[in-house]
């Protein structure tokens, strides 16, 4: 790799903080959510987004409580322009919701953008942007520092024109590629354009600081925010803002250390989609808080929908291993992941019950699950899926939860080599229904032919057990005093030269409520060899009973 084509970050900029507030802050509260998958995250797209999809994403962002919304780039598209005209002319933005509209600093383009906002009634902030890192000023803009600023003010003077009358309507500047530019030209230009358009505490300005490439560690990104908030010249008046975008993969731990250093307001998207990587996943840092016991202030409670409607606004799936929301982020294939949650599911029910509160009141502490699969409408279905990976644990979980059978530990350990045997024949993912056929085939079925056990009749009184056994065309009946009727069937089995002891005996049911099957399962030593059977029936006693049958006639199968 030609790695020495590179510079480190610290070469290019050094931010010149010498004492770090951030390392020591927490997050308490969430910041202000601002979606910008309509403007951004649509010029992503490889198909921007036509009017309905607009407007659909559009009306989930209002539902979920987003109340800052960037709108689009009226000045660039005609799409865009008329969706904006359509928020003015109709009421599917609610009153309590700021509509961000985003423009180049270049006077036409500005005049078109604020003509688009004009008649909105709802609180309107216009986005100003120009590129100020020295790459951007050297190879695309063609201006040294003194050139630039005057093009900035020049384009906020402009705003002014167009806009300042406007009582709804707020600023906001973005000094594109802010974490490659040096700082103490961010602060020059983010101070000049605050004092421009007279930030005050009545009509602050945004200051939003965006990484639009990301090209270094998190922690460099929150010292150029802190060193912001802490020499910007109208820090009262300003609403600091971040952009991250994840060219490294690290733009979440860039937004949150962004806030611990004093950010107020965070941009990106839903589920991150955004150009090159992705801006970064506003729905990852707003869940994060949820599983630190902070609201996010968003409603995620329906996560599939969410991620429903905004896979069709983009024409682009969500990964399945996407935090949160991809299919498989709740699912556990690992052995030692499905133990652990099914000893932590147990537990949480375990705890409740002993408060006496409902489980979703007791604090959430389930082992490999983070948070709640049922505080994002998610069910515990597909918590635990098998294949060859898995084991016992997770096996269990899923008879237990689709037939509600419990199976004793050692059953547990026996049942799973079968099922390895099966998934590593297979290659395959293994349903709970494919799960119930192993465990008939292995231990529900009698084999039958004319070597096969068959109990034909089988009476009780007070004080004898009559047994009649059926093996192929021979009958042979016993009668035994005195003893229960699983022993009087032993005895009566070893007649026929088939001698077993049965080590322990559970009672379980298939499915619950007064229709649901009696199941039997025993645990019996024939010689030196230990198995189980299984028998079921509507009867308690008669499941017990053909248990013993499926023993016996596998014992006469392994002859």
């Amino acid at each position: 790799m030609p790695s020495h084509r590179y510079r480190d970050v610290y070469s290019r900029v050094e931010v010149p903080l010498t004492e770090r507030d951030w390392p020591h802050a927490r997050l308490t509260t969430a910041p202000l959510w601002v979606p910008v998958d309509l403007r951004d995250g649509n010029q992503a797209l490889a198909e921007p987004m036509d009017p309905a999809r607009k407007r659909r994403l559009f009306e989930l962002m209002v539902a979920m409580g987003y109340k800052e919304i960037e709108v689009g780039y009226p000045s660039a598209s005609q799409t865009d322009y008329d969706f904006i005209r359509l928020i003015a002319d109709t009421d599917i933005a609610p009153s309590d919701v700021t509509i961000v509209v985003f423009t180049p600093a270049r006077r036409d383009l500005i005049e078109r953008t604020v003509d688009s906002i004009r008649g909105v009634r709802n609180d309107v902030v216009v986005h100003m942007y120009t590129a100020t890192a020295p790459t951007w000023r050297d190879v695309v803009l063609g201006h040294g520092r003194a050139a630039l600023t005057e093009l900035i003010v020049s384009g906020g003077r402009d705003v002014l024109e167009f806009a300042g009358d406007l009582e709804n309507v707020r600023f906001e500047f973005s000094p594109e590629v802010f974490n490659l530019t040096e700082p103490d030209y961010a602060l020059e230009v983010c101070d000049v354009m605050t004092t421009l358009w007279d930030a005050s505490a009545q009509r602050p300005v945004i200051v939003n600081l965006p990484a639009t490439v990301e090209i270094a560690t998190p922690n460099v990104y929150a010292d150029q925010i802190e060193y912001m908030h802490k020499n910007l010249t109208r820090r009262d008046a300003v609403i600091l803002s971040v952009h991250p975008h994840n060219d490294r993969g690290t733009g979440v731990a860039c937004a949150e250390l962004a806030v611990l250093a004093g950010a107020q307001r965070v941009e990106g998207c839903l589920f991150g989609n955004g150009e090159r990587t992705g801006n970064v996943d506003i729905a990852t840092l707003a869940l994060n808080l949820h599983a630190q016991g902070i609201d996010p202030m968003i409603d995620f409670s329906d996560i599939d929908a969410i991620r429903r409607t905004v896979e069709h606004a983009n024409r682009i799936e969500i990964h399945p291993r996407h935090p949160y929301v991809g299919d498989l982020v709740h699912t556990a294939f690992s052995g030692t992941h499905q133990d652990a949650i099914k000893k932590g599911f147990a537990e949480h029910r375990a705890r409740a019950a002993a408060e006496g509160r409902r489980t979703d009141e007791v604090e959430w502490r389930v082992p490999y699950l983070p948070i709640d699969p049922a505080d994002l409408g998610r069910s515990y279905d597909a918590v635990i899926r098998v294949n060859s990976q898995s084991g016992k644990g997770g096996i269990a979980y899923l008879l237990e939860t689709e037939y509600g059978i419990g199976l004793p530990r050692r059953l547990q350990i026996d049942f799973a080599h079968h099922v390895q045997m099966h998934t590593d024949a297979t290659g395959s993912e293994v349903t709970a229904s494919q799960l119930w056929g192993i465990f008939e085939a292995e231990y529900l079925a009698a084999p039958a032919g004319d070597s096969a056990v068959e109990l034909a009749c089988f009476g009780t009184t007070d004080e004898s057990t009559t047994v009649t056994l059926r093996v192929g065309d021979s009958e042979l009946t016993s009668v035994h005093h005195n003893v229960g009727p699983v022993e009087a069937l032993t005895d009566a089995l070893a007649r026929t030269g088939i001698s077993l002891e049965v080590l322990g005996l559970h009672q379980t049911s298939i499915g619950s409520g007064n229709d649901s099957d009696a199941l039997t399962l025993i645990e019996y030593r024939s010689g030196t060899v230990t198995r189980w059977a299984a028998g079921r029936n509507r009867s308690v006693l008669t499941a017990t009973l053909e248990s013993l049958i499926v023993a016996a006639n596998q014992i006469r199968r392994r002859r």
